[in-house]
């Protein structure tokens, strides 16, 4: 409120009183035609304070003399200066606080995100979130700026009515009618603007939920080649929401149209009816009203509209904040500093649940978990196994607190770390994601990389754990991003862990190495619940929990569920012979070569022989100097055509003509009065060129009138219509561009800077920089009509302009550049922030269960302090630059008001009334304008910025030339050559395959192995093209490289290491395209088992998936995905880990791996597969193995070659 009353006591108390001199110096010239009783009956109005002083010091009636003219100048002067002394530290203030208020809101939602129940959590996706923090927040940047005109401008208008009522009479009440008129008709479209601006951000959160999606998943979606019917999908969001936008736009065209006419209109009336009554007009009285009124104009048609308009934004986004905000929180607490362990010291460490039930969903019939009772203790490692879906995972978030708890009770006694599914990391080093917060000890940290199995991978990344991982780990390959995911379980000194299927990404020989190392050496004196679908392992297990259906089963050790009689003994059957730790002569035949990969270069490598430079991470890129006229350019032909560009200035400019000729209108009808007056005293006067009725001056008058509202609005509409239309083709033109770049650039820019480009620079293209541009123009012509306006009364006066005018630019040159870089320094550190909430949100889980809240929150403070640091330099050079802008002002009102009294041989004060009121506008305005150019400068650094994501480096063409189009038989056989192929992520690196050879016959069944990082992965990378490639790869005679990418793509099938859905519909999911009948459908997942639980969902096919297909468990995305390859039904298909994630064995129905397997047997029977698999059973039927280290193969060849090879190299 301390704000309000500062503002009110200036545009009030101080403001108003500037009119009262201009009267009195208007009097001044043109009372030398007037009569003697005219001048002496003289009375202005008198506002209630300083009117006083002025009838104190300077009686008003009688003949005003120079002296007195120059005292009246001054108090013009002296407004003006008031004013902006005044008003820049308000506004200072003000922009200071609305930063502090969206500092403390986005702290709030990050805070808030951190406690907010999984539950809650499906319901909102990543991008709404983001959304929050983008938009929504952003909308306090400006709200509380314009907030107090709201009851500041009809107090304005109210108190001015009074003060002319007292000159004028009922005339100015006419005069305010009118500008109270709008008052309700601008709150009806502000109204209208909220209900648009919800509609606007529910559909923005959409499109942006949508981006999340496809940057999350674009490597599965570029070798799907689901580029297309992705497009469609964004394209169809952006539609609806550009709707929205468009209509909002087209209101805030009506609205900013209402500074061109709303004063000229009501002073129109007023003038008009004071006529009409009979009343001569004079020069002091048409003036004070215009002077009064432009106060108005600024107040009532710059900052009213723009409070209501923003009032009515910041509403809906405090709606949504609260509806963010008041989600259901989780019951998981954070760490205190009261440790569970003190209060507990006497009891045994552990965790014990009791006849527990549990469901995600409230109120709903069937429970997630039901009657549960188990107990963790320590020195005892119990295995969770049981088939996709049964509960394992939900068991493990009930026991973090995660999943609540409906009836029974947990009781924990010490602390819990944890290990999830998919394995979670941030952007940062190695060590950063092991250590997560927690203090460096070296002994521990080597100790649990040791029995993570992480030396060899640390001695083959280039900057060992200090390489930077990027987003979600994507530069590391899935039994690397597994094996960090547990050894930060491990690192932490708890009590508990809980270690959900962490050997499924790795191989059969890491994966022995993890169990005995890890779980039964490192963490054996620890409580350990371990998910695994690794039957082997369970002998060695002290307990075993068999799941089903969101229940326990069975429990017992391994031989007393074997002699329980359950069907479960069947499977435990199936494995009760095979040994896990055998010797190497009854191994397979690649246990031994697997062993010397694993172990002859790099065993136990020291600390010290690793890398110690520190990696450098790819910087955002970022532009330097000035925003180039291309950018401009390439803004405004992406809008429309060159010659609907030049209706559009031309436009602009006759609008400004109109309302430059309406003030010279009035002024030359007060001269022609004057004229009338004089000749009827008898005094001669030379200046009258033009001599009309009052009645034909009044057609000319509202003809100008009615002009230049037709002229502002359909220039507003047209302006709106080419921004709305170049910001849809941006955005349509990045999307594509980011779609068609290299996977290079997604591994080096997080999901957060991608998504700031098509969040916050597009809202900005969107809606701020067409307001900025429009204000830009208008004020641009405004003083380009105030100029030629000042210079046909007085040449002379052009002299100061052009001064001011060189002062203007000059300044602005400074500005610009300081305000440019500070601008793109500000969108730069944005980016960090939405990158840090979309990680966190990944892996709220984990973040959890490690109490890692605080640490997190003081990272996202220091990335906000960044960011608001930047703002801060921003908001603080613009009010300095208005400032300054203001003093030029100042001098140049100073210049043109007293240039009338020293060189006093002007005839008419309606031409001095009509210069000083003109300049008197400029002053905040003009600022305000200058500002505005240099804001279209600085939002166009978003148009900058977009346009950079337009000129990545892009994968070679989707679709082949038509000399050489492949068939659409290609391939018939599935014959695959490589030949002499490097591959490499970045140019500038190593290479990751290093001269491959090998050839793949048609129909042959392959299975590739290689402990993780070997480059498995990297191959099939290579088949898809998915990185820079030397070599040959030749696919039945055909040169990969020679055809399109599509082309290419759909011919091959994948099944991914890690599950990718998204949200939309199932059928979405299996066939995007719409190519297959729904029996096809129906089929494919009949074959992987799904077709049952799809069937239960509501809508079946048509089922609404959540965002990343979070509603199915891992294990079901992965057989979804396998589905998806059945439906394609390709001549060559891959298998990346495909089985990692799916039970080895279905209890009930005794089905193992080998079901899976031979799934894929039926349906690829004569097709060519690729299968990478850690687990060597998954490959023992294939017909020939390949063995990868380093990039190279090793050796190839069936199991007797390779028995043979193991020999040969004993005896060697």
């Amino acid at each position: 409120m301390m704000y309000g009353a500062l503002l009110a006591l200036v545009e009030i108390l101080l403001r108003l009183n500037q009119p009262i001199f201009l009267g009195y110096l208007i009097r001044y010239f043109t009372q030398q035609n007037m009569s003697e009783e005219e001048i002496n009956n003289f009375v202005p109005p008198k506002p209630v304070f300083l009117g006083q002083l002025v009838e104190f010091l300077i009686p008003s009636n009688g003949k005003i003399t120079k002296l007195e003219a120059y005292f009246h100048a001054c108090g013009v002067i002296g407004g003006s200066a008031i004013n902006i002394l005044f008003i820049h530290p308000y506004m200072m203030g003000i922009f200071h606080l609305s930063m502090k208020i969206r500092v403390a809101c986005c702290s709030l939602v990050y805070r808030k995100s951190l406690k907010i129940s999984l539950a809650a959590l499906g319901d909102t996706t990543v991008g709404q979130v983001v959304n929050l923090l983008s938009n929504d927040v952003n909308r306090f940047d400006m709200a509380i700026v314009f907030l107090h005109y709201l009851w500041i401008g009809p107090l304005e208008i109210l108190i001015i009515t009074y003060l002319l009522w007292n000159d004028m009479g009922w005339s100015a009440i006419f005069g305010a009618f009118i500008m109270l008129l709008f008052i309700p008709m601008q709150a009806c479209l502000g109204m209208l603007t909220a209900s648009l601006r919800m509609k606007t951000a529910g559909r923005t959160d959409e499109r942006v939920r949508q981006m999340n999606e496809i940057i999350s998943g674009i490597e599965v979606i570029k070798m799907y080649a689901w580029e297309t019917p992705f497009a469609h999908l964004v394209e169809t969001a952006r539609k609806l929401e550009i709707k929205s936008i468009r209509a909002s736009s087209y209101i805030r065209g009506v609205i900013l149209s209402f500074v061109m006419f709303t004063t000229r209109v009501a002073i129109f009336i007023c003038v008009l009816s004071y006529v009409l009554m009979g009343n001569p007009i004079t020069a002091e009285k048409v003036f004070v009203v215009t002077s009064f009124y432009n106060i108005l104009r600024q107040t009532m048609t710059v900052f009213f509209p723009q409070g209501v308009a923003q009032f009515a934004e910041v509403s809906v986004s405090l709606q949504r904040l609260e509806t963010f905000l008041l989600a259901e929180e989780t019951r998981v607490k954070r760490p205190t500093s009261v440790d569970v362990n003190v209060i507990h010291f006497n009891a045994m460490k552990g965790l014990s649940i009791f006849n527990a039930s549990a469901t995600w969903v409230k109120n709903s019939a069937e429970p997630t978990l039901k009657d549960i009772s188990l107990s963790v203790e320590p020195n005892k490692l119990i295995a969770v196994i049981g088939p996709v879906g049964a509960g394992k995972t939900s068991l493990l978030h009930m026991m973090l607190g995660e999943l609540p708890v409906t009836s029974g009770y947990i009781s924990v006694n010490g602390l819990m770390s944890y290990a999830s599914q998919e394995p979670w990391l941030f952007a940062g080093s190695v060590r950063q994601n092991i250590l997560f917060g927690q203090q460096f000890d070296r002994e521990r940290y080597f100790e649990v990389v040791n029995v993570c199995s992480l030396e060899r991978d640390f001695t083959l990344l280039p900057y060992g754990d200090k390489t930077i991982v990027g987003d979600k780990g994507i530069s590391l390959s899935g039994g690397q991003r597994a094996r960090i995911n547990l050894a930060r379980a491990c690192y932490k000194n708890a009590d508990i862990y809980l270690l959900d299927d962490p050997l499924s990404a790795v191989d059969a020989h890491v994966g022995r190495e993890l169990f005995e190392l890890c779980f039964k050496g490192y963490l054996r004196p620890k409580g350990c619940v371990l998910i695994t679908h690794q039957i082997q392992y369970l002998k060695l297990v002290d307990n075993i929990i068999i799941m089903n259906n969101g229940r326990i089963e069975g429990r017992g050790t391994y031989h007393e569920l074997y002699e329980s009689g359950l069907n479960f003994a069947k499977i435990l059957e199936e494995s009760r012979n095979e040994e896990i730790i055998k010797d190497e002569k009854d191994m397979h035949p690649l246990e031994p070569i697997i062993r010397r990969i694993s172990f002859s270069s790099t065993l136990h490598t020291p600390p010290s022989e690793m890398p110690t430079a520190d990696p450098v991470e790819v910087a955002e890129m970022r532009a330097m100097g000035k925003v180039s006229g291309d950018v401009f350019l390439s803004y405004f032909k992406s809008g429309a055509t060159g010659s609907v560009i030049t209706f559009m200035f031309f436009m602009f400019i006759l609008a400004q003509f109109l309302a430059s000729s309406c003030d010279m209108w009035i002024t030359q009808w007060i001269n022609m009065e004057e004229t009338k007056t004089a000749q009827k005293h008898g005094i001669s006067v030379k200046n009258a060129w033009l001599t009309l009725s009052t009645m034909d001056s009044i057609f000319v008058y509202t003809a100008l009138t009615a002009a230049l509202i037709i002229v502002s609005l359909s220039r507003s509409f047209l302006f709106f219509t080419i921004c709305m239309r170049a910001s849809v083709n941006l955005h349509n033109t990045m999307f594509v561009s980011i779609t068609r770049a290299k996977m290079w650039f997604f591994n080096n820019n997080s999901a957060g800077r991608i998504l700031n480009r098509f969040s916050k620079d597009m809202g900005a293209i969107d809606e701020l920089l067409p307001q900025a541009t429009i204000d830009c123009l208008q004020m641009g012509l405004l003083l380009a009509g105030v100029i030629v306006i000042v210079g046909i009364i007085n040449y002379w006066l052009l002299l100061p302009t052009a001064v001011a005018f060189v002062l203007f630019y000059t300044l602005r040159v400074i500005y610009i550049r300081t305000s440019r870089s500070v601008k793109r320094l500000e969108g730069i550190t944005r980016s960090p922030v939405f990158s840090h909430l979309g990680a966190s949100l990944r892996g709220l889980t984990t973040i959890r269960a490690f109490g890692a809240q605080e640490i997190l929150e003081k990272e996202f403070d220091c990335h906000q302090d960044l960011h608001s640091s930047a703002w801060f330099l921003f908001i603080a050079s613009s009010r300095t630059f208005g400032f300054w802008l203001d003093i030029i002002c100042l001098i140049y009102i100073s210049i043109v008001t007293l240039s009338f009294l020293i060189f006093d041989k002007m005839a008419f004060g309606g031409n001095v009334g009509l210069a000083i009121t003109q300049c008197i506008g400029l002053t905040g305005m003009f600022q305000w304008g200058m500002r505005q150019s240099a804001e279209v400068e600085n939002q166009m650094t978003s148009v900058e910025r977009v346009l950079e994501y337009t000129k990545v480096e892009h994968e070679p063409a989707f679709d082949s030339t038509e000399d050489k189009k492949p068939s659409k038989a290609w391939p018939s056989e599935g014959n695959i050559s490589f030949n002499s192929v490097f591959l490499r992520y970045d140019k500038h690196e190593k290479p990751v395959l290093k001269n491959l050879n090998f050839n793949i016959l048609s129909s042959e069944k392959v299975g590739i192995v290689g402990r993780t990082g070997a480059g498995k992965s990297s191959m099939i990378a290579a088949m898809f093209r998915l990185a820079e490639l030397d070599g040959q790869i030749m696919i039945d005679g055909i040169e990969t490289s020679s055809i399109g990418l599509h082309d290419l793509r759909l011919k091959l099938s994948i099944i991914p290491q890690e599950p990718v859905l998204f949200s939309g519909t199932m059928r979405r999911n299996l066939d995007p395209f719409n190519n297959f009948q729904d029996v096809v459908l129906w089929q494919a997942l009949e074959e992987v088992e799904m077709k049952d639980v799809v069937k239960n969902l509501v809508g079946g096919l048509n089922s609404k998936m959540c965002e990343g297909g979070s509603n199915f468990s891992v294990g079901q995305r992965q057989l979804v995905c396998l589905a998806r390859a059945i439906v394609r039904n390709n001549k060559i298909l891959v298998l990346d880990e495909a089985t990692a994630n799916v039970d080895p064995h279905y209890f009930f129905l005794v089905r193992t791996d080998n079901l899976i397997q031979s799934t894929i047997r039926r349906n690829f029977n004569n097709c060519t597969v690729l299968t990478i698999a850690h687990r060597l059973n998954t490959v023992m039927d294939s017909d020939r193995i390949m063995v990868m280290d380093a990039g190279t193969m090793v050796v190839s060849g069936n199991d007797i070659e390779l028995g043979q090879a193991c020999i040969t190299e004993h005896v060697v």
